[in-house]
């Protein structure tokens, strides 16, 4: 596993597990970012990710990005 904000865009990956207080972590489930889940990395800019998630584009801090723990494999 490894944090999402050191994926390269263009890059499709499975979320594993969300880090944080409960309710960061209620927080990032409510926009999406649930255990299963898929995420597509779009772009980087200004230190923020804009991503995909469940058909909706998202724009996240860089340290938010870290505590969301992702892989490549299903």
């Amino acid at each position: 596993m490894k944090p999402l904000a050191s994926v390269t865009p263009g890059k499709n990956v499975v979320v594993r597990q969300v880090n944080g207080s409960a309710e960061f972590c209620q927080h990032l489930e409510t926009l999406g970012f649930v255990a299963g889940g898929d995420v597509t990395v779009i772009t980087e800019t200004g230190g923020n990710l804009v991503v995909n998630v469940k058909q909706s584009r998202l724009a996240i801090s860089r340290e938010t990005a870290g505590f969301i723990l992702v892989d490549d494999r299903r």
